[in-house]
């Protein structure tokens, strides 16, 4: 793969996220050429209601290929697609979307979702195609759509994600990768085809998906017309990609037995890559594809940057978080004692995922005494977090292999509190990597392992990594923390139900 005029050929990474698409062009030596990104809004047309237009997506994503050519100078070699993952638009058969999109994070169908979990059906449904029974899946939107949009549901061509929507407008054909479509509830990834269980109680035949495809299957071959449009050659390959969290495991390198990826932005995630999948029906763990022989097995939390955020903006009344904020809350708890001198902070502000899956869960402090100050609140907020990514750990190391490193993405990377504070808890070394664009980053690696194996060989070698190790005392400490933060949970399910049953 050699770029015109002796200039350095690269990869372009797409990452098709919530909030933005970001671009990120990686030479085949691993130098970052350029980095350009595109926000776009998300709706709430109702509560609970989390939908995007698709068409400023896609105005997204030609925006940026159009502003990285001019930044680097010259076309990629080739294109590589991450994506955020559980979203579902309806189109016709020419791909124009027919609503909205839904989002990973909209909630109505929240009650179709808590019925199908507690059957005997949703447990089958779950060990067949490995996703969490939950709303944010396509499998009870769909169930939600059918039931209250019958007309928009008998009408749609295809039910499809916006990485399909954008590959539609590119090359016209309905293709969706198995990373992505292992994260519907509607795909058998033992079988790696549309489940006919899943889609008949969807309500829809395995036809009303798009055709699933290896997440490094490639093509190009563009028209005339959208190689203009996107100021690239027409011959540019295009790889269909995986999954955002996929990506970001493969761009952290955490593909490797005993070695788990971790990270804390506005949410928080756990993951793993496995040969087989990880079951665990009451933590519901997801097991989605990172390729036809790889799983990424794990568990994603609802509180982590949010919850910090909350702190900030209400017990210090920062009406606009900055970073001197996140530097002075740092400073703070530098000198409060691991533990926070028992107080805890059960942090399910926002209702949680795993290993709970309960919208109903609330936050809590816990044990307060005079004796406690701000810095005690704010250290134990954060202590709280880290407990239930912790408890996400747990439930995929028991279930799977025991480990024995943490790489660490996200913004909280930049603090050494905080990353002492997960290593402390976890008991696990901690490492940085990839601290920024690691589903970029993945989604590059993907296409050199297809179309450049020997550049990806080379960038697999890591010669600069951070390393944060534990403090085998505060884990002994905290491990007995943490299984009174459990057992808090338990105590308190029945009354945080009542709460939120009274609108408290």
């Amino acid at each position: 793969m050699d770029a015109d005029n002796n200039m350095q050929a690269y990869i372009l990474g797409i990452d098709i996220g919530t909030g933005s698409t970001k671009a990120v062009a990686v030479a085949l030596t691993g130098e970052v050429l350029g980095v350009t990104q595109q926000h776009y809004p998300i709706n709430s047309p109702q509560p609970g209601y989390s939908e995007q237009d698709p068409v400023l997506i896609w105005d997204a994503f030609v925006k940026c290929l159009q502003e990285i050519t001019v930044k680097v100078g010259f076309a990629p070699e080739a294109i590589s697609f991450s994506s955020a993952m559980h979203s579902i638009i309806p189109v016709n058969e020419i791909g124009i979307p027919l609503a909205p999109m839904i989002t990973w994070a909209d909630a109505r169908s929240e009650e179709i979702a808590e019925h199908l979990r507690d059957s005997a059906k949703g447990e089958e449904i779950y060990r067949i195609t490995g996703t969490p029974i939950h709303a944010m899946s396509p499998l009870c939107k769909l169930m939600w759509m059918r039931e209250n949009k019958p007309d928009l549901f008998a009408q749609t061509h295809k039910f499809i994600s916006i990485k399909e929507f954008i590959w539609f407008n590119l090359f016209n054909t309905f293709q969706v990768d198995y990373s992505i479509a292992s994260a519907t509830g509607l795909f058998d990834i033992l079988k790696l085809e549309w489940s006919g269980e899943a889609c008949a109680l969807a309500g829809i035949s395995p036809g009303k998906l798009s055709k699933p495809e290896n997440t490094t299957y490639y093509r190009s071959n563009l028209d005339a017309a959208k190689a203009s449009l996107l100021n690239i050659p027409q011959k540019t390959n295009f790889i269909i990609g995986a999954s955002d969290g996929a990506c970001a495991n493969l761009g952290s390198h955490t593909t490797g037995p005993g070695i788990a990826a971790l990270t804390i932005g506005t949410s928080g995630a756990v993951r793993i890559t496995s040969p087989k999948p990880v079951y665990n029906y009451q933590g519901m763990t997801f097991n989605y594809l990172l390729n036809q022989d790889t799983y990424l097995c794990g568990g994603a939390v609802n509180n982590g940057g949010i919850a910090i955020n909350w702190l900030l903006s209400n017990f210090l009344q920062k009406t606009e978080i900055t970073a001197d904020d996140y530097r002075d809350l740092f400073n703070a708890i530098e000198t409060t004692p691991a533990g926070s001198d028992g107080l805890l902070f059960l942090p399910y502000l926002y209702g949680e995922r795993a290993p709970l899956w309960d919208t109903r869960s609330s936050g809590a402090f816990l044990n307060v005494k005079p004796m406690h100050t701000r810095a005690h609140f704010l250290r134990a907020s954060l202590e709280g977090v880290c407990f239930a990514l912790y408890d996400v750990l747990k439930i995929v190391e028991d279930a799977s292999v025991n480990i024995t490193q943490v790489n660490i993405s996200g913004g909280f990377v930049s603090s050494g509190t905080w990353t002492q504070i997960l290593a402390d808890i976890t008991g696990k070394k901690q490492v940085v990597l990839q601290p920024e664009d690691a589903s970029a980053v993945g989604a590059v690696y993907l296409a050199m392992q297809v179309l450049d194996p020997d550049s990806y060989i080379r960038l697999t070698h890591i010669d600069n990594q951070t390393i944060i190790e534990p403090n085998e005392g505060n884990h002994k400490m905290y491990s007995k923390h943490f299984v009174l933060f459990k057992k808090l949970y338990t105590d308190l399910k029945e009354s945080m139900h009542l709460m939120k049953n009274m609108d408290v």
